[in-house]
């Protein structure tokens, strides 16, 4: 009897420490550090316009939300930009990734790879 509390006491144990690891791990910071991507996307949402059409004016809502996440997290950038997300959103990535530019964003990362695309 005894041996089978401990068996299910260890089992139990396994289970919990195992859990937590998992846990942890999706928690863990990606692209957009621990902000979901799905909120990073939300937050550009006045860039939509824009970033589906090169000759839609930019709101400068949408600049400095481009602004303030390139400063932040240029990386995030890109993983929104080529996000499933973003793609069913109606956002042409070779079109987005022209935004900072289009934005006069002096401190953008020019020459940088977005995916397949390279930042102007």
């Amino acid at each position: 009897m005894a041996s089978k509390m401990t068996t299910s006491i260890i089992t139990l144990i396994m289970y919990l420490l195992a859990s937590q690891a998992f846990v942890h791990i999706a928690c863990a910071a990606g692209e957009c550090g621990k902000t979901p991507i799905q909120s990073a996307a939300a937050s550009l949402s006045p860039c939509l316009g824009s970033a589906g059409n090169a000759r839609a004016r930019v709101p400068p809502t949408c600049c400095t939300k481009v602004n303030t996440l390139l400063k932040t997290s240029p990386k995030c950038l890109c993983a929104v930009l080529l996000s499933p997300l973003a793609k069913q959103a109606g956002i042409k990535p070779a079109i987005a990734i022209t935004i900072p530019k289009r934005c006069n964003i002096k401190n953008r990362p020019v020459g940088k790879k977005c995916g397949r695309y390279t930042v102007p």
